[in-house]
Formats: C-alpha cells, structure tokens, sequence
C-alpha cells in the first residue's frame, strides 16, 4: 500500500512539472509572438492597413479626369503627411503620373496607383506589362490602402532615407530626391512631378498640413523665389517686413500700383 502511494505522489508530480514547463513554453511563445508583430506591424497597427486579410474589391472607381482624381484622394495625401511626413503635393503628382490620373489599368482593375510591384507581397497580386513581360504588381481591396502602402514603401526602405531630411515643404528637393534614391529611371521625373505640383497647386495641400502659407516657385544654382499667399490680417508692410523686403520692392515684384491685395492672392517674395 505504502508503494501505490508513493508512485502516485510521483506520478503527481511529474505531471505538474511537465505542466509547468509547458505553460512556461507558452508564455515566451506569447512574448516571441508579441514581439514579431510590434517589429513587422508598429508602422500598420494604427491604420486599417493589411496586405492579407483584406478581400479585393472586383468593383472599379472608375475617374475621368484629374481634377476628380484630386477630390477624391488631395484628404488621403494629407492624412499620409501627418502620419509619415511625406509632402501630399509629392503623393497626388506620383499617383496623377503613375496611375494617369486613376485611368491606367493598375489603378482600374488594382487599385494600385503608384505602380508598387510585388517584391514581398503575399496579398492579392495582378500581372501588368511593364519594364518586361508580365510582371507582378499589388492589388488592393481599396485605393486608400494604395497610399498607405506607398508611405510604408518610403518610410521602409533605407535608400529613401534621406528624403526625410528635406523640408516638407520644399516640393522641388523631394521631387529630385527621389529620382536621386532610385524610385524612377524616367531622367525626367522631378520636372515632370513638379510640373503637376505647380499646375495644380498641390502645394497648398502641404502648407495646409503644416500650417505654412508660402511656397517655392521656382529654383535656380543662386537663388530661390517664393510665393506668398495671403492670410487674413497680411498687409504689403507685413509681408515686406516678414521677406527682408521694402514695400516699393514688393510692389515691383508684383507690378502692383497700390498697397490693396486680398485673402489667397499670392505674391513673388524673394528668399535669400
């Protein structure tokens, strides 16, 4: 009888060890797995953002020009600045370039409209003629998952780094830094992003997020010249003041015979 007792009393507690050890197991399981998602989602966790989950959506926003492409998607830009610090002015003219304006077959069938391929990807894929035969881009469910994955795919990559250095405001150093970093072989690319920014005045968008009402017009080796736009409570004296400027100079710059201006007019300003 002595022996059943003792058997059963280390039967107990081999059984209790063995159950210790697993719940042990588990919890660094929890924490290893805890860890791997703050490493490969802290960028998406406070976005609806998802590359697997997220079924594809077989119905087209179909767009037929660019100011529609603008309305629908100048706030998505702008929320995408706060959050990752990429100029929305820089955003809109890659997605009218990229997507023709929402027209190309990426950005109707996928929507993707910044031609991102699939590197990595394990969602929902689509194949497109492009540099060669056949090769294979991202599908989104919605645009809108289409602009967030191009602030992940800056904001992720090493060799963009330095976009993030520049001003937020200074549409022109962006433009040129991306062709710098590689995003284009189109030697052209920063005139033709920043002639989109400057006909459409995706500027403002950028001034609206940080709160700045003045822009760069246009660059040389020596100098740089800007625009003004307005605020309520601006007179030429202030602006004149603000710029290292005299009034009579402002007045030239703009051929403007009195001191009367108005809320949103913009005025040529000269940065040293």
């Amino acid at each position: 009888m002595m022996k059943k007792v003792v058997l059963l009393m280390i039967l107990s507690f081999m059984v209790l060890s063995c159950g210790s050890r697993k719940s042990t197991a588990r919890k660094k399981n929890s924490k290893t797995a805890k860890t791997e998602q703050a490493i490969i989602g802290e960028a998406q966790n406070n976005t609806e953002f998802t590359n697997e989950q997220e079924a594809v959506s077989d119905i087209p926003v179909r767009i037929s020009s660019t100011d529609e492409y603008l309305n629908l998607f100048s706030a998505i830009a702008q929320d995408e600045m706060r959050l990752y610090g990429i100029p929305a002015s820089i955003t809109l003219a890659q997605g009218i370039l990229e997507s023709n304006s929402g027209k190309g077959r990426l950005s109707i069938e996928a929507n993707n409209h910044f031609g991102i391929k699939c590197h990595d990807w394990t969602g929902a894929t689509i194949y497109h003629d492009d540099d060669t035969a056949q090769e294979c881009f991202r599908k989104y469910k919605d645009a809108k998952y289409s602009f967030r994955d191009h602030s992940l795919f800056l904001t992720m990559r090493k060799r963009y780094s330095k976009l993030f250095e520049l001003d937020k405001d200074d549409y022109i150093a962006w433009a040129k830094g991306l062709k710098a970093a590689g995003y284009a072989t189109d030697r052209k690319y920063p005139d033709k992003l920043i002639s989109l920014i400057e006909r459409y005045e995706l500027y403002k968008l950028d001034n609206e997020v940080l709160g700045n009402n003045n822009r760069v017009i246009k660059e040389n080796k020596s100098e740089a010249t800007f625009a003004h736009v307005v605020v309520k409570g601006d007179t030429l004296y202030s602006i004149s003041k603000r710029y290292n400027l005299t009034v009579k100079e402002l007045q030239d710059l703009n051929a403007l015979n009195g001191t009367d201006i108005k809320i949103g007019q913009e005025l040529l300003v000269s940065s040293k």
